[in-house]
């Protein structure tokens, strides 16, 4: 399962996923505009990812995208 947007279920590409990964304001989907943000949940496994990045090659499969940003208020 490949991330995608919450709005137009857009498939995000991997290089899309990473940049968002490390953006604290989201960014936005390349297809409709809509802000997203990695969820709390991909953000906890992309904790875990770079503690051993044996699995970042794994995680790409479980990463969810939000339409909120949960993370920084």
């Amino acid at each position: 399962m490949v991330p995608r947007c919450t709005n137009c279920h857009y498939e995000w590409k991997i290089k899309e996923v990473l940049s968002l990964g490390f953006s604290k304001d989201g960014k936005a989907c390349p297809n409709c505009g809509q802000r997203q943000y990695i969820s709390n949940e991909t953000q906890k496994l992309f904790t875990l990812g770079y503690i051993s990045l044996l699995f970042v090659p794994f995680l790409f499969f479980r990463i969810k995208l939000s339409d909120q940003n949960d993370l920084f208020p």
